[in-house]
């Protein structure tokens, strides 16, 4: 690489640091500062702990490692807001994370700047292509909180009596009205060898890696993901009261917690309603918008109800293979599924980016010859290769910088607080 191409390539990283950090503040514009403390259930975080936790990304694993003189903003930051790095420093339990009153949410903004002002001395400079590296991974990081961010004030909004809209209902959610998806059909994909696994120059996080060979049989995938009216039909037929449909450990989930209904749907019948993160919208309205907020217990349910199945991860990645990031991201605006209507086009299988996470039939683990990142960033994902389903294809609050047909998603099967959703598969 040339000198001017990689003087090129540190200004396009300094400008995609400045974009990326900017989107999370703006995220919590429409946020006071006592939403921002809230932590609704175990598994989600305030939102001032993202915005600190992000610039303890940059400061520890970045500005710590390579850039001389450095300061550090805190000497308690280092520990209180580390997220699960064992070998780099004690941390509270997740739990606790709403009991930070202290430090407040301007010292938080300082430590933002702080880090900010040190990042950008660091690009001004020669930094180690290690250093950049890093920083790409730090951006890829916080594109990642961004999305929690999202999730996990929706979460927050709705365990709220008053059930505020964390944005206004606008046209695209509104004045979709009560359009009808296009019936169900499915795309044929043909099977064989084929090669799994990043590829390229881009970004890519190691659980995408290495590249490697699976045999597929030819399958179908749906064209595009179940809606909310269909989910509504599995709902009236007992889905929920039929524990032939389920699997075991799906069916414990669902006594252990009383699920009836997808989270966020409140109400029966005619006065079903889904609560967004822009309000309580009727059931009706979204019938043909895609179903959102479903474990895997309750797509694997659906899809033996429907007499079909999920897809393997391998069978999702094979059929995106060349097909553009486009669809219902973070970056439209919406912050909520739209209908099915919208977003169908050609004669492939639809949706393969946007709307909902799809959950797959496929167990998180390791590729063949994986290997976790050195150090304390090897914990970033390997270490969680075990109880966990693979989700594919971003949701609506997800970047589109930050998606692509080799990412992995995971979460535990049980996991409802996240947008995901369902694609059928035969």
């Amino acid at each position: 690489m040339s000198v001017a191409t990689s003087l090129t390539a540190q200004m396009q990283l300094g400008a995609r640091f400045r974009a990326v950090r900017r989107r999370t503040l703006e995220l919590c514009k429409p946020l006071t500062p006592e939403d921002m403390m809230v932590q609704s259930s175990p598994e989600a975080s305030p939102a001032k702990w993202h915005l600190a936790h992000t610039a303890w990304f940059f400061e520890s694993f970045i500005l710590r490692a390579f850039a001389p003189g450095y300061r550090i903003f805190n000497a308690d930051f280092p520990w209180l807001f580390n997220s699960y790095y064992r070998s780099f420093a004690a941390f509270p339990q997740k739990h606790l994370r709403a009991s930070f009153s202290r430090p407040g949410l301007d010292e938080i903004l300082c430590y933002r700047a702080h880090v900010d002002e040190g990042i950008e001395r660091l690009l001004e400079g020669s930094p180690e292509p290690e250093a950049l590296e890093r920083i790409e991974l730090g951006l890829n990081h916080e594109e990642q909180h961004q999305e929690l961010l999202l999730t996990d004030i929706l979460h927050a909004f709705f365990t709220n009596p008053l059930r505020p809209a964390y944005l206004p209902e606008i046209a695209t959610t509104g004045a979709a009205g009560r359009e009808e998806a296009d019936p169900l059909r499915f795309v044929e994909v043909a099977g064989g060898l084929r090669e799994i696994g990043h590829h390229g120059e881009g970004f890519c996080y190691d659980n995408e890696r290495p590249r490697h060979r699976v045999w597929l049989e030819p399958y179908a995938l749906a064209y595009r993901l179940v809606t909310n009216g269909e989910f509504a039909e599995f709902i009236a037929d007992g889905g929920y009261r039929r524990p032939e449909l389920w699997l075991s450990a799906g069916w414990d989930a669902v006594e252990e917690n009383g699920w009836s209904a997808p989270l966020y749907w409140t109400g029966e019948g005619g006065d079903c309603s889904l609560f967004t993160l822009r309000g309580a919208q009727p059931l009706a309205r979204m019938a043909a918008a895609s179903v959102s907020h479903v474990s895997y217990f309750e797509a694997d349910a659906y899809a033996r109800w429907a007499d079909k199945r999920l897809a393997t991860e391998f069978e999702w990645e094979a059929s995106a293979a060349g097909t553009a990031v486009e669809g219902n991201l973070l970056d439209s605006g919406r912050l909520v599924a739209c209908p099915a209507t919208k977003v169908v086009q050609g004669e492939s299988p639809a949706q393969q980016f946007g709307d909902c996470w799809e959950w797959t039939a496929s167990a998180y683990l390791g590729y063949p010859g994986f290997r976790p990142l050195a150090g304390a960033l090897g914990e970033y994902n390997g270490k969680f290769m075990s109880g966990q389903m693979v989700l594919r294809g971003g949701s609506c609050v997800t970047p589109a910088a930050h998606i692509r047909g080799s990412y992995r998603n995971f979460f535990v099967p049980e996991t409802r607080w996240q947008f995901s959703g369902i694609r059928l598969a035969e």
